[in-house]
C-alpha cells in the first residue's frame, strides 16, 4: 500500500530506551517539599483537615472544660476511654496530632502570604497597560459615531474619560499612539480591584493572626471549674478551684483574688406544654462579686450569658442540688453538717453524691447514695427502683449506703471528692448487708447500725457549676476573626477589570471607543463598560453604539441637540 505521507516528510528518529531526567538532590527536595506546603492548596486542604480534626472535641467531653463530664464518660466507657485516652481525644485541641496540622497550616499560610504580598505590591507600582490596539474584540465594546471634531477636542475628550474613571476609583494613565493612514490615537488605560488581591492577602493574615492569638492565648490562659452553693463563695486563687488548667506560660500573678457569692439560683422549668413539661426554661445565678478596690456589685450569670470579672468571664456550666446532710457519730457528736453537691445523673435530676466522714468515731464513715428531687410515688413504680420523674424540688428524698473503715484521707493523698473506694471498706446499711439502705424524706434522721451514730437529712440547697476562663488575648482574636471575614467578603466581591477608552482622529473627525477585559469571573463587566460610554459620550453630545451581540443589544442613547 503506498504511503499517503508528503514527499517531504521526515521521520523522527525512535527515542532511545529510558527517559534521562535530572536527579533531585537533597536541597532540591526541601525545595519540592516547600513548594508543595506552601501551596495554596494545601493550605486549603490543611484548613478542611483542621475542621474535621476539631469533631472529636466536641462529641466527647475534654479535661479543660468538663472534667466532670470525662470522669463520668470514662466510668460509662471504660474500654473505649482507653483507646480515646491514648489517642489523646480527651484533650483534643492540645494533642500531638491536632498540635502538628495547626502549626502544618500555620507554616502553609505564612509560605503562601510573602510572596503573594511582594508580588502585590509590585502590582501596585505597576502602570496600567497599553491601550490594545483592537478594542473591537474585548468584552462590552461600544463606539461613538464619527464626529467633526478636531485634535484639540479629541485631546479634551479623553482628559474628560480620565477624570471619569479616576472619580470611579480607577488607576489611569495616557497613551499616545501613532495609527496607520497618519491617523493619530490618544487613550487612557484604567484598572480596577486591587483591593481583590488585598481583601485575599488579609484573609490570609489575618487566619495567621488567629492561629498566633490562639496559640499565645493557650500559653497564657488558664481555665478552672468551682462547685459553688447556694450561700457559699468562691475566691479567685489556685487553691479555690476544684479543677484547674493553667497554660504552659501561666503565672500565679495571673489570678486577681476577687470573690463570687451564690445568693441564690432560680431555675424555671415548662409546666403547660405536656410535650415538653418538666423541661428546663431558664437559669438564673445571682451573685455578689467583690474585686479588690471596688465595692461590692450584684450580677447575674445565665446560659450564654456569662459573669465578666477582671478580664475573666465565669461561665454557668451545671447545676444539681446539694442536699444538707448532718452525722453524728457514735459518741452523739456532730462529725459532718454541710450540703453535698450530686452529681445529676439524668434531665430529670436523679443525682448521686458521696459524703466522706473521717473524723467519726469509733470509726471513720463513708456513705453513697442517691437524690431524687420528685421520687416516684409507689403506685407509678411498683417495681420498687427508685427514680426522679420531675427536676424540680416536689417530693425530695435521699437514699444512702454506709460504710466503714479506713478511707485513706489520713495520708495526705489527693482523692477525688465524688467518688468513694469500698475496696477496703464494710458495708454496714444497703447492699448486701444485714440492714436496708438508708431512705430519708427532708427532716428525717436514722440511727445507723452497730451505735455507729446517726444521719440526718436537714434540707436541700441549689449549687451552681461554674467555668471561669482567663484568655488575654479575646480581644485579638475579635479583631482579626472580623479582619477575616472583611477580606473574604472584598476577595468575593470586589471585581479586578481593565478599562480603556480610546480617540481615533482622523480627516475625517473622531471615533471614541470603550472596551474592558476583566481579571477572572465579572458578570458586570458589560454594563460597567456601557455605563462609562453612557456617560462620557453624553458628556460629550456624541451617539453610542454599542457593538451587537446576544447578551447586550445594540443601545442608541439620544444624542444632545
Amino acid at each position: 500500500m503506498a504511503s499517503s505521507r508528503p514527499s517531504d516528510h521526515f521521520d523522527s528518529p525512535a527515542p532511545e530506551p529510558g527517559v534521562a531526567q535530572p536527579k533531585l538532590g537533597f536541597v532540591e527536595y526541601l525545595r519540592f517539599f516547600w513548594r508543595q506546603l506552601t501551596s495554596m492548596r494545601t493550605a486549603l486542604f490543611l484548613l478542611l483537615l483542621l475542621a474535621f480534626a476539631a469533631i472529636p472535641g466536641s462529641l466527647v467531653p475534654q479535661t479543660t472544660s468538663d472534667p466532670n463530664g470525662v470522669i463520668q464518660y470514662k466510668e460509662a466507657n471504660p474500654d473505649l476511654s482507653k483507646v480515646l485516652d491514648f489517642l489523646q481525644v480527651f484533650d483534643t485541641y492540645s494533642s500531638i496530632w491536632f498540635s502538628a496540622i495547626y502549626l502544618l497550616l500555620f507554616v502553609s499560610l505564612i509560605g503562601c502570604i510573602i510572596p503573594r504580598t511582594k508580588h502585590h505590591l509590585q502590582s501596585l507600582r505597576t502602570k496600567p497597560p497599553k491601550t490594545p490596539a483592537r478594542l473591537d474584540r474585548l468584552a462590552g465594546y461600544a463606539s461613538t459615531a464619527v464626529a467633526p471634531l478636531g485634535a484639540t477636542a479629541a485631546a479634551d475628550g479623553i482628559a474628560a474619560a480620565q477624570r471619569q474613571l479616576k472619580r470611579a476609583g480607577y488607576r489611569t494613565r495616557l497613551y499616545e499612539t501613532a495609527a496607520p493612514g497618519g491617523a493619530t490615537e490618544l487613550s487612557v488605560s484604567a484598572e480596577r480591584g486591587y483591593l481583590r488581591e488585598t481583601g485575599n492577602l488579609v484573609f490570609h493574615a489575618a487566619l495567621v493572626g488567629v492561629l498566633v492569638a490562639v496559640g499565645i492565648g493557650g500559653g497564657f490562659s488558664y481555665s478552672g471549674n468551682k462547685v459553688v452553693v447556694e450561700g457559699q463563695s468562691f475566691t479567685n486563687v489556685l487553691s479555690g478551684y476544684d479543677s484547674f488548667n493553667p497554660g504552659r506560660f501561666f503565672s500565679d500573678d495571673a489570678l486577681v483574688p476577687y470573690s463570687i457569692t451564690v445568693d441564690k439560683f432560680t431555675a424555671t422549668y415548662e409546666e403547660t406544654n405536656l410535650d415538653a413539661y418538666g423541661q428546663p426554661i431558664d437559669y438564673t445565678v445571682d451573685v455578689t462579686t467583690e474585686v479588690p478596690g471596688e465595692d461590692p456589685e450584684q450580677q447575674t450569670i445565665k446560659v450564654n450569658d456569662p459573669l465578666r470579672i477582671s478580664g475573666s468571664s465565669a461561665y454557668l456550666l451545671g447545676n444539681g442540688y446539694a442536699p444538707w446532710i448532718t452525722v453524728r457519730d457514735g459518741d452523739g457528736n456532730i462529725a459532718f453538717s454541710q450540703p453535698v453537691a450530686f452529681l445529676p445523673q439524668d434531665a430529670n435530676l436523679t443525682s448521686v453524691g458521696v459524703i466522706k466522714v473521717p473524723d467519726a468515731l469509733p470509726e471513720q464513715l463513708g456513705l453513697q447514695g442517691f437524690f431524687y428531687p420528685t421520687v416516684c410515688s409507689d403506685d407509678v413504680c411498683g417495681d420498687g427502683a427508685l427514680t426522679s420523674v420531675h427536676p424540680d424540688l416536689r417530693d425530695p428524698t435521699l437514699t444512702l449506703q454506709v460504710f466503714t473503715g479506713d478511707l485513706g484521707l489520713d495520708e495526705g493523698v489527693p482523692t477525688n471528692a465524688y467518688a468513694l473506694n469500698i475496696d477496703n471498706l464494710t458495708q454496714v446499711a444497703g447492699g448486701d448487708s444485714d440492714a436496708a439502705a438508708l431512705l430519708l424524706k427532708v427532716g428525717d434522721s436514722i440511727d445507723l447500725p452497730d451505735g455507729l451514730g446517726s444521719v440526718e437529712f436537714t434540707g436541700v440547697q441549689r449549687f451552681v457549676s461554674l467555668d471561669v476562663h482567663h484568655d488575654p488575648t479575646q480581644f485579638w482574636v475579635l479583631l482579626f476573626a472580623i479582619l477575616v471575614l472583611a477580606g473574604l467578603l472584598t476577595g468575593l466581591f470586589v471585581p479586578r477589570r481593565r478599562v480603556w477608552v480610546k480617540a481615533q482622529h482622523g480627516a475625517d473627525g473622531t471615533r471614541f471607543e470603550y472596551a474592558g477585559l476583566a481579571r477572572g469571573e465579572d458578570p458586570l463587566l458589560e454594563t460597567a463598560v456601557g455605563d462609562i460610554a453612557r456617560k462620557h459620550s453624553e458628556s460629550l453630545g456624541l451617539t453610542t453604539v454599542a457593538a451587537p451581540s446576544a447578551s447586550q443589544p445594540i443601545r442608541v442613547p439620544r444624542a444632545r441637540s
